[in-house]
């Protein structure tokens, strides 16, 4: 897996040795000890005018001590956010490469933001690998970045939060990653269950648990497999005692072939990311448990694959939710909405939330509307949405309102059931979303369609990986700037 960088903090005296980064905005101004005719001459060589994350390496002297330095541009330092100083780490981690590398003064939040930064960009998905980059790649010494700080022990506390949050990405980043024949359901519930470890509390049902709690919208799809399904309930108690929880639920289908209404071959292999919502939830709960927070949480993941088995439901099938509500069930492909329908009650049942999130890749039909750039956000409340949206716009995990009115809700209207699991041709984002409303009560609610955003998405500074492990920045900062005491 990954080689991460050994990351810490020192006071503000630069090194005498090894690698230094310097950081320097378009002035141009370097630190005493750095400064130098022989370094201008370089950088002018270099044509380095200090842009944001440009580099500039230079080879030093036999004489200085340093074995290279990089100076790394900053652009206009005061226009920075917390997410440029997270993808200058991620800039950083990409000059740098290997063995220990100082970087020189930074205020103590800027550090740990780059130092982020650089462990998310160093992410890679090569368990499967049994050649990584041959004998020379052996050879190379970890990456170890020291960050002189003003303020050492800020710092270090910071990066405690920090760090748990960046293994949270990275475990969703895993998941989505994996291969279904080892991610099944059994398998994801076994590594949500890991979590026990950090202080949740986590417990599974089974197919026997789920079908005496009259889960038909999840069971039906899980029909069709070989692999049980699993639900599986992750709790993180670290707020006031008796105060409700905040709630988060995903979508979990470890592979997705569409069901009896198979889908085509082109790309179906993608469909072992179609539990990026479940991924991100237990990414969340574990950046949640790691840092400690002060809230009341709980996740749940409904895990099922979709199998075209002789057993599988058929189109035209009618199946029975928790809630007593029925399903006609015009396409096998429309699935995810089925899990989480029966995710979603019973978590609204278990534990009264204050709210629920849902997180699925639920249609391509949001793929079409929004890209890849932000993922589809549907809610009955706007206080709620305006929070998503205010974390969406610090943690660059943008999301955008899209409409949820009475007059969609017709579309999945049917003569034979209370409604049906498709809405037709158009708006299929929003009829998916319809769909999901009806199982939420006056609990508020979200629902994010993660499908253009939880895999096979952009390429950035802190993150090469085909799976982004989008929604646990973004969910970790709606808690922290909103639901702790």
């Amino acid at each position: 897996m990954s080689r991460l960088p050994k990351i810490t903090f020192a006071s503000n005296e630069l090194p005498k040795d090894g690698g230094l980064v310097v950081l320097t905005d378009k002035s141009l101004t370097l630190p005493d000890g750095v400064a130098s005719d022989s370094v201008t001459r370089a950088l002018d060589v270099a044509k380095f005018e200090g842009g944001k994350g440009k580099t500039a390496q230079i080879l030093c002297p036999a004489d200085s001590g340093l074995d290279r330095l990089i100076v790394l541009g900053t652009g206009d330092v005061d226009d920075l956010n917390e997410q440029d100083w997270l993808n200058l780490g991620g800039k950083l981690q990409a000059a740098t490469g290997e063995g220990a590398i100082a970087i020189a003064a930074q205020n103590p939040m800027q550090a740990v933001a780059m130092a982020q930064g650089a462990v998310l960009a160093s992410y890679k998905f090569d368990r499967y690998k049994t050649k990584k980059g041959g004998k020379k790649d052996e050879k190379k010494d970890a990456l170890a970045l020291t960050f002189h700080t003003d303020d050492v022990a800020a710092a270090e506390a910071a990066w405690e939060s920090a760090s748990g949050i960046a293994d949270g990405v990275m475990l969703a980043r895993d998941l989505v990653n994996e291969p279904a024949n080892v991610l099944t359901p059994k398998d994801f519930a076994k590594r949500a269950k890991k979590l026990s470890k950090l202080g949740c509390k986590v417990t599974a049902l089974d197919g026997k648990d789920m079908n005496k709690l009259k889960m038909g919208a999840l069971m039906g799809v899980a029909r069709g497999s070989r692999n049980p399904p699993r639900m599986a309930i992750i709790e993180w108690n670290g707020g006031k005692e008796g105060e409700k929880p905040v709630a988060f639920v995903g979508k979990g289908v470890t592979f997705d072939t569409g069901g009896i209404s198979l889908k085509p071959p082109a790309g179906m292999g993608d469909m072992k990311g179609d539990m990026g919502g479940a991924a991100a939830v237990t990414g969340l709960m574990h950046a949640l448990a790691a840092r400690k927070a002060k809230a009341n949480v709980v996740g749940i993941i409904g895990l099922v694959e979709n199998m075209p088995d002789g057993d599988a439901q058929r189109p035209g099938d009618i199946v029975t939710s928790m809630s007593g509500q029925t399903i006609e069930v015009l396409n096998t492909d429309a699935e995810g909405r089925l899990v989480l329908a029966d995710a979603l009650y019973y978590c609204r049942k278990e534990f009264d939330p204050k709210f629920m999130i849902n997180l699925a890749t639920l249609t391509g039909a949001i793929l079409v509307a929004l890209g890849n750039q932000h993922a589809g956000l549907f809610s009955n409340d706007d206080t709620l949405s305006e929070q998503l949206s205010a974390a969406g716009a610090v943690t660059n995990e943008k999301v955008w309102r899209m409409p949820l009115t009475k007059e969609y809700d017709k579309m999945i209207d049917t003569k034979n059931a209370d409604m049906k699991n498709i809405g037709g041709r158009f708006a299929g984002s929003i009829t998916a979303a319809q769909f999901l409303q009806r199982y939420v009560g006056d609990t508020p609610w979200v629902h994010l369609d993660i499908a253009g955003t939880a895999m096979d998405s952009p390429s950035t500074d802190i993150n090469k990986s085909w799976a982004s492990g989008y929604g646990v920045r973004l969910l970790d900062r709606l808690v922290a700037d909103n639901y702790e005491s």
